[in-house]
Order: structure tokens, then sequence, then C-alpha cells
């Protein structure tokens, strides 16, 4: 098992008689439901239904004091605080930065064992994929003590990108860009991150349009490439068209926001990102149609 404390994230909380309520007519998923010990991904979105921020929502216990932990962009942990506090009017909440004095802790590779490692911090699967392991909110300092209480061994943060890459979820800020992308283009429809079944919350109307007409034709996508990687922002192309950006990329995998029609107009056409050749994979967590329906191979 390994584990990597992930400096990017930030920590806010929500707290207060209408903390639950208030999130759930604001954010893409669905807090009525959320309970101690359990997490969900979403995100808060403009009104054109852009993502301002995605992240992962979290109940504290009753004991320990309640109220809502957002796991977020540490770069954004302010804009989500304004955002929130601009949300808020009368409400009674209080939203609080907590990214001075809390971190996150990524564990992967190893068995679940959130139910025994709650005294570590507030502990929760990550939502989108069983593969992403779990993660502990504590103290930064703290990280190599309850890495090794884990019986994990503590790795960097790279170790924990590569993971990611690998299983194709993309990350906000190099995968998409905040205040520019819909939920579906980054894939957040795939991974549990909008509920569309809930009512209505900032964007909503947009976002249901786009899934209900299916009309969203770019995608953040996984991909192979040999040899040096990409440059993050390099253009995708097929042949003199560009038909995307590199995002991420680490040991072979990378990820790319593409345009999927664009791909398939361009059939056998060879792709490249900064002119090295990749090719676009598949994940079997993906369920969106795909030029050519190539599926993930080793």
């Amino acid at each position: 098992m390994k584990a990597a404390l992930l400096p990017e994230r930030g920590i806010i909380k929500v707290v207060g008689d209408d903390a639950r309520k208030f999130l759930h007519g604001l954010v893409t998923t669905d807090m009525l439901g959320l309970a101690p010990g359990t997490a969900r991904f979403g995100a808060l979105l403009t009104p054109q239904g852009k993502i301002i921020a995605d992240f992962f929502v979290t109940e504290a216990l009753q004991a320990d004091g309640g109220g809502f932990f957002l796991d977020s962009p540490r770069a954004l942990a302010v804009t989500l605080v304004e955002k929130l506090n601009l949300y808020k009017l009368r409400a009674k909440v209080l939203v609080e930065d907590l990214t001075e004095i809390l971190g996150v802790l990524a564990v992967w590779d190893g068995q679940d064992t959130t139910k025994g490692c709650a005294k570590q911090g507030l502990t929760y699967a990550d939502p989108r994929l069983p593969a992403l392991g779990f993660r502990v909110m504590i103290p930064p300092h703290r990280a190599t003590a309850a890495a090794s209480e884990l019986g994990a061994a503590l790795v960097g943060a790279e170790d924990y990108e590569a993971h990611r890459i690998a299983l194709g979820v993309p990350r906000g800020g190099v995968d998409f860009a905040y205040g520019d992308a819909f939920p579906h283009e980054a894939d957040m429809d795939q991974l549990g991150g909008v509920d569309f079944a809930k009512g209505c919350y900032v964007g909503q109307e947009v976002v249901s349009r786009i899934e209900h007409r299916g009309i969203a034709r770019t995608r953040a996508v996984a991909l192979r490439y040999d040899g040096a990687a990409p440059a993050s922002g390099a253009p995708v192309t097929a042949g003199e068209r560009q038909v995307g950006t590199m995002g991420s990329a680490a040991r072979g995998r990378g990820i790319a926001l593409v345009r999927l029609d664009r791909v398939a107009e361009a059939e056998q056409t060879a792709l490249a990102a900064g002119g090295i050749p990749i090719r676009l994979i598949k994940p079997d967590w993906a369920r969106f149609s795909f030029p050519g329906e190539i599926k993930a191979a080793e």
C-alpha cells in the first residue's frame, strides 16, 4: 500500500444548521443522502454551467463537531470560500478555510481500511473509482506517522499523479481549465460528480441540456505515448488539424482534452501531441461513445 501527501489540495469547512440544505442547492452532487464516513464528488458551477471548482465533500460525525469538509484544489480555496459566502445570504452557515492546518493524504494499492483508520483523521473512500483508494484529512506534519500506522509506504505526490493518470482520471488545472470547462468535458458525469436526478443547483439547466441532448463533443481522454512525454498544453493534432490539447503525462500515460467528433472525422489519421505520436485509449469506467470504441489495453 502507498500513501502520498497531496500539497495541491486545500480544505474548506462548511458548518451550521443550514449547511446541508445550503450546499445541496448549490453543487452538482446530492448532499441529502451524504452520511459520515462517505464522500461525494461534485463541483460548484457558474450560472453558465462551467466549473468554478471541483471537490470531494465528506461529513464529520456529530461527536466530532459535525459539519461538511470540502477537499478542493488549494489554489482555488480562497475563491471557493468567497463564492460560498456570496451565496450564503441569510443561511445559518459558517464557511472556513482550513488549508493552512489540514492537508490530504491519499492512500492506494491496498485493502480498503477506511473503517479502521478513523483515528488518523477524517477518512473517506475516493468516490470516483475504487482504484483511487481513500483519503485522510490530517495536519501535514502527521503524514509520515499516519502512513506508518496504516502500514503504507510514504511516497511522493508524483507517484499518486502517475497512478491517477494511468487510470485516465482528469485533474482540474492540468487536464482542463477551471472557469472554461463543463462537467461533461471533465468527465464528471462519468465519475459520479453530477447527480442528474437531484433538484436545481447553480448551472443545472445547462448541464442537463448537455446530458439529455448528448452534445458533449469535447472530453478528457486517456492516452499512451512512447519515450519523452508530450508537454502540457501542446496541441493534439490529426494530420494538420488540431483536435485537442495535451494535459498531464507520466510514465507513458497521459490525458488530453480532445474533440472526439474531430478525431472520428480524421478516421485513421495518426494523432500527435506536440509532434510526439500518441494513441487514445478508452478506460473501463468510461461510458461515452469513443472513436472506433478503442478499449484500454496494457
